[in-house]
């Protein structure tokens, strides 16, 4: 399913042909609900997002969507902060996923992929083009990412960030971000060749364990962490083609001018 990126309001300008942050959001195993549990699930993926960024200091009602069934993707403005978006947006939506979860069985739980880029993204035709988008979905439908939420049954979000934006942001710690709460994976899919660093936040560090345990051997040497090197490392991705069409089934994605003071 695919259709035109919307924006809510006519004075509200659709972004261009700069660089942006991108998110993506996904339901884990959204296909297992029934009919009435699907309705029930697009409408509480919709309120968590709007809480998220409302508690975060950002309106929501800004941002360009196009939302897509268990999906929504959205261009914020210019000049969201990089760090309120990997810190306080992040914290906030898992705190809503949360307590959402906690007055619901195992079977109604709502539990997100969430990945993070930057870079170009342009509104097309049919969705939006440019190398982020195209990143971000990659980074959503890793298996390494879907391992890493299968395994810890108790997170209600997993996220997973590109290597320049951790190297620009998390390592130096801005405010106040910690670097070893974030794992490195490799990511090659469809032409896309990347590194990512991975977090389930709010969860307990002796649980969040079991994730990194009896990883697949082989691929790529990581990226530095910021524990072994003293300046940024940087990774040059590789993406071939420049346009998503109507981005993802079953993914969010959100873009961001990064501003001077984001960064």
């Amino acid at each position: 399913m695919t259709s035109q990126p919307t924006v809510r309001s006519g004075d509200k300008p659709r972004p261009d042909d700069y660089r942006r942050l991108c998110l993506a959001a996904d339901i884990e195993q959204y296909s297992r609900f029934d009919t009435p549990g699907q309705r029930t699930a697009q409408a509480q993926l919709s309120r968590v997002l709007r809480a998220a960024a409302e508690r975060s200091g950002l309106d929501h009602g800004t941002w360009s969507v196009q939302p897509q069934g268990d999906m929504e993707f959205a261009v914020l403005p210019a000049g969201t902060s990089e760090q309120v978006v990997l810190g306080k947006y992040v914290t906030h939506l898992a705190a809503e996923l949360g307590g959402y979860n906690a007055t619901r069985r195992p079977a109604g739980r709502i539990r997100l992929r969430l990945a993070i880029d930057t870079g170009v993204a342009a509104t097309a035709a049919l969705g939006f083009s440019g190398p982020a988008p195209i990143a971000v979905a990659r980074y959503l439908d890793a298996p390494e990412v879907k391992r890493v939420l299968a395994a810890v049954t108790s997170a209600n979000l997993v996220v997973v960030i590109s290597d320049r934006l951790y190297q620009d942001v998390v390592r130096l710690r801005s405010h106040g971000h910690d670097p070893e709460q974030y794992r490195p994976i490799h990511v090659e899919q469809k032409g896309f060749a990347g590194y990512g660093w991975v977090r389930l936040p709010g969860v307990d560090p002796r649980d969040a364990g079991k994730a990194w345990r009896d990883k697949p051997e082989g691929g790529p040497r990581p990226p530095a962490r910021a524990a072994d090197v003293e300046r940024p490392s940087f990774i040059q991705h590789g993406v071939h083609g420049t346009a998503v069409q109507g981005v993802i089934h079953g993914s969010v994605v959100h873009g961001a001018v990064p501003g001077e003071a984001g960064r």
